[in-house]
């Protein structure tokens, strides 16, 4: 089997911010893996968070050797952006041998159109809330903060979008005390849940706090062996494949996770359709739907996914699976 890897760049809409920083392009690697008759592909973001560069990432995909198959991924990589768009090429080329879609072959119900939330960047109260009004026609709109100065922003955001559900994406930038103090603001304000308040590795302080909006686990939960520290801290789990290592390891994640308790998101790095085609599976009857990457670009692939009113529609064969 031949493995080709490509870096691809996508102008963004606008400028993008969270509490990490800025941003003006997505830069992805795809992946291409070729049989000689059958050819199918995968994408993912490495993310400077995990340790990830698209140097280390392309080093781990061309270091694979020329024979193995979705299973043999779990030895041969780890969970993250390398396995991701691996696993995810793995599925569509076996898509396309064998003439049936992906969610066939993994044995899931017919795919269906999903709400998915629209993010706005971090910005001033003022730029907020002229975002948020903009966007409140959306039925879901998800906010990046994590400033010791967020209540001015979320405040202009409701005001913008008074009829628009909120949820709130912290990227591990709040303190316990920051979020104890926000926490009842948040009900006020009617936010369905807050992503990530505290850093993955001080959210021990989760742990007997008062929750009145569902905590949501993200940098603190990749795959299945993140669960069994999320006890007692977080009332749902993103799900997000760069995360976890592709799609197989996706569909896994969302069934343990429901077994144990846990609601389930899913979520994306910001990346092109052909990134957020396999997630539209894992995003079946989630209970958040946060799938807007391509809606932040200024381009996308060939054949991107639909957006409507409906939300965001599974991928046609001509893209992925």
């Amino acid at each position: 089997m031949r493995i080709e890897v490509t870096r691809d760049v996508f102008k963004l809409a606008q400028v993008f911010t969270i509490s990490r920083g800025s941003r003006t392009e997505a830069q992805v690697l795809t992946v291409t893996l070729s049989d000689g008759e059958h050819r199918g592909w995968g994408e993912c973001v490495p993310y400077a968070r995990y340790g990830e560069t698209l140097e280390s990432v392309t080093n781990e995909i061309t270091g694979l050797p020329a024979d193995f198959d979705r299973q043999d991924l779990f030895d041969l990589l780890p969970a993250g952006a390398a396995r991701n768009a691996v696993d995810c090429a793995l599925w569509d080329l076996e898509a396309k041998r064998a003439g049936k879609p992906v969610w066939e072959l993994a044995g899931l119900a017919a795919p269906k159109p999903q709400t998915t939330a629209y993010t706005l960047s971090l910005d001033t109260p003022e730029a907020m809330r002229a975002q948020a009004t903009q966007h409140s026609f959306r039925p879901l709109l998800k906010i990046k903060l994590g400033t010791p100065d967020d209540m001015p922003r979320l405040e202009a955001v409701r005001a913008g979008a008074p009829d628009a559900r909120i949820i709130i994406d912290a990227n591990e930038g709040w303190s316990a005390e920051v979020y104890a103090d926000l926490a009842p603001h948040l009900v006020r304000l009617g936010v369905d849940l807050v992503e990530q308040p505290l850093p993955a590795g001080e959210d021990e302080a989760l742990i007997g706090m008062a929750r009145p909006v569902p905590v949501c686990a993200d940098e603190s939960c990749h795959d299945r062996a993140s669960l069994a520290d999320l006890k007692g801290k977080y009332d749902m789990v993103n799900i997000k494949l760069d995360k976890t290592g592709g799609l197989t390891e996706a569909l896994a994640l969302r069934t343990a996770a429901l077994a144990e308790g846990y609601d389930v998101m899913v979520g994306c790095m910001v990346g092109s359709s052909l990134a957020m085609a396999p997630a539209t599976l894992v995003a079946q009857g989630a209970a958040v739907v946060d799938l807007d990457g391509p809606l932040l670009l200024a381009e996308d692939r060939d054949a991107p996914l639909v957006f409507d009113t409906a939300g965001v529609h599974p991928p046609t064969k001509e893209l992925w699976g």
